[in-house]
C-alpha cells in the first residue's frame, strides 16, 4: 500500500468517526469531508450548501486578503478559475463523481515528497477549509508560476433528501505546467453504508 492510499484510509476513518459522533447529537447539517494532501493529509468536517442559491459559487475577498469561496453546487469550475485568477491566484479545478480521482502525475506537487516536507508547505497553507462552510485561499502560497490544483469529489447520492452530503476535497499547489485531470476509479472509495454516508473506513 503506498503512502497516499494509507493518509487516505486513515483520514477516512477519523471522518467517519466525526460524522457518527454528529449524526448522535441530533444536528441536521450539511457535512462535507475534506481530504487534502499528497492523496490526503488533513480532514475536517465543513458544509456543502446546495440548491440554497442561485449561483453555483460564491467568491469574496477577505481584509487579510485571502479569498473565501462558498459552493452551492458542483458546477461552473471554469468560470470559478477565472473569477479566481482575476483575484491573483491562478487554480485547476475538477468536480468528480463518486468513487471517482484524478489520476496521479498531474504535476511537481510543492511539498509532495514526503509527510515531513508537506508539513508547513505551500501547498499545506494555500487553502484552509472552513468549519462553517467553504474555504479561504491564501494568494501567498501560490506564486508566479505556480497552480492550486483543487478536486471535489461528490456524495454518492446527491439529489437524496437526507440533510448529510459527504464530499472529498483534495487540494495541493504545482509548480509548472499542471496536466489534465485524467479520471479513474478510487480504489480508496468504499460507500458500503449506502448514500449520503461517509466511506467506512475508507
Amino acid at each position: 500500500m503506498s503512502f497516499e492510499e494509507r493518509i487516505l484510509m486513515e483520514l477516512k476513518a477519523e471522518i467517519t468517526a466525526r460524522a457518527e459522533r454528529r449524526r448522535r447529537t441530533g444536528r441536521r447539517l450539511f457535512t462535507g469531508a475534506a481530504v487534502a494532501g499528497l492523496a490526503a493529509a488533513a480532514a475536517i468536517a465543513v458544509p456543502l450548501l446546495t440548491g440554497s442559491e442561485r449561483s453555483a459559487y460564491a467568491v469574496t475577498k477577505n481584509g487579510d486578503g485571502t479569498i473565501n469561496v462558498k459552493l452551492n453546487e458542483f458546477r461552473d469550475a471554469d468560470q470559478l478559475e477565472q473569477d479566481l485568477k482575476r483575484m491573483g491566484v491562478t487554480a485547476d479545478i475538477t468536480y468528480l463523481k463518486p468513487g471517482k480521482t484524478c489520476r496521479g502525475g498531474r504535476g511537481e506537487i510543492v511539498g509532495g515528497g514526503s509527510p515531513e516536507e508537506w508539513k508547513g508547505s505551500a501547498s499545506e497553507k494555500a487553502v484552509r477549509l472552513l468549519p462553517r462552510g467553504g474555504m479561504d485561499i491564501d494568494p501567498r502560497y501560490v506564486g508566479d508560476g505556480q497552480t492550486l490544483v483543487m478536486a471535489f469529489t461528490e456524495n454518492a447520492d446527491q439529489t437524496s433528501e437526507k440533510p448529510r452530503v459527504l464530499w472529498q476535497f483534495a487540494g495541493y499547489v504545482v509548480n509548472g505546467q499542471v496536466k489534465p485531470c485524467v479520471v479513474a476509479d478510487d480504489p480508496t472509495w468504499n460507500d458500503v453504508d449506502g448514500p449520503g454516508r461517509p466511506p467506512a473506513g475508507g
